[in-house]
């Protein structure tokens, strides 16, 4: 047995090994094109949401702050993973020291937590909205909507002190390759030598209740605004409603989807192709589609867009 990564009695750590995508692709360099690719368009698409809703007054409204939370988002968890999968294929080095493994593990964990309650909070907003219009401006008071992203950074953060601390402490005596692209807890705990089961269970049940909760507020919400749009009475508020909420729900079905997958299906269910697979599409594919959903089917996004490039024509005139 090879000697422990990290033992309580040692000074010092050892590096673990990425495995990463590239090894079990026939063409990495495309592969690395692509992901690079991907990786400018989400933290383009999303850096350009948050300014069209920070530049254009008309977007200055609750829905629009917490789509801003959510590209905020998007942009900080694939800024955690895809640049250091990228920067070793290109430098030929695969290795993450402990400490970089645990800031990578908690980052994710922090910012993908938030999302979960994000999105629940996203959904009450639009309850609100369609089920309550009268009451929107003091349910979703300025005062409100800061309270209500600040909840969601800090359960998240919470997730991400309690699984991160933990699961760096465990002893790994096993192959140091980390058969994923980044330090995701699953994969991390796989090299652990000692018995993990209880974590797991504790971890098993704290992944149910972040899921639990928002999917209860997301499906109660949905369900109160089935039944409103049902009994509206003008044929184009019920397609704006459906359309806003469309938009929505393709997130979610997209970000939970893959969450449940991961954290919630038992071991047996899973390989280490599948999980890759499965992260790619949540942490890679998820950022560069949430940009695209918001703004190709929101008539408001699409208008400031073409707003703000009406105004650079101009502004260029004005400097000439």
């Amino acid at each position: 047995m090879d000697n422990p990564t990290w033992m309580p009695n040692r000074t010092g750590w050892v590096d673990f090994i990425l495995v990463g995508l590239f090894p079990r692709s026939r063409h990495p360099a495309l592969l690395c094109l692509v992901l690079f690719v991907m990786l400018l368009m989400a933290l383009s698409g999303n850096a350009l949401l948050i300014l069209l809703i920070r530049a254009d007054t008309r977007l200055h409204t609750p829905m629009y702050f917490l789509i801003s939370q959510l590209s905020l988002m998007d942009m900080v968890y694939i800024s955690t993973t895809v640049p250091k999968m990228l920067m070793d294929q290109v430098m030929g080095e695969n290795r993450i020291s402990a400490p970089e493994c645990g800031m990578q593990m908690f980052l994710y964990l922090t910012v993908v937590g938030s999302e979960f309650f994000l999105l629940a909070a996203m959904s009450y907003d639009r309850y609100v909205a369609i089920c309550r219009p009268l009451h929107y401006p003091i349910l979703m008071s300025h005062r409100v909507c800061l309270l209500l992203a600040s909840g969601c950074w800090f359960l998240g953060s919470v997730d991400g002190f309690m699984l991160t601390p933990v699961t760096m402490t465990f002893p790994f005596c096993h192959s140091r390759e980390i058969h994923h692209f980044f330090c995701e807890v699953p994969a991390v705990m796989k090299l652990s030598c000692s018995d993990t089961s209880l974590y797991e269970a504790l971890m098993y049940l704290c992944c149910v209740l972040m899921l639990l909760i928002p999917v209860t507020v997301i499906s109660s919400s949905y369900t109160c605004i089935l039944l409103t749009v049902l009994r509206m009475n003008s044929a184009e508020g019920r397609k704006k409603a459906l359309a806003t909420c469309s938009s929505h729900m393709s997130v979610v079905l997209l970000f939970y989807g893959a969450a449940v997958y991961t954290y919630m299906l038992p071991s047996s269910y899973h390989t280490p192709e599948k999980d890759m697979v499965v992260s790619v599409f949540y942490t890679i594919l998820t950022p560069v589609l949430n940009p695209l959903i918001y703004s190709l089917r929101n008539k408001d996004v699409t208008e400031a867009l073409k707003k703000m490039r009406s105004v650079r024509p101009a502004f260029h005139d004005m400097v000439k």
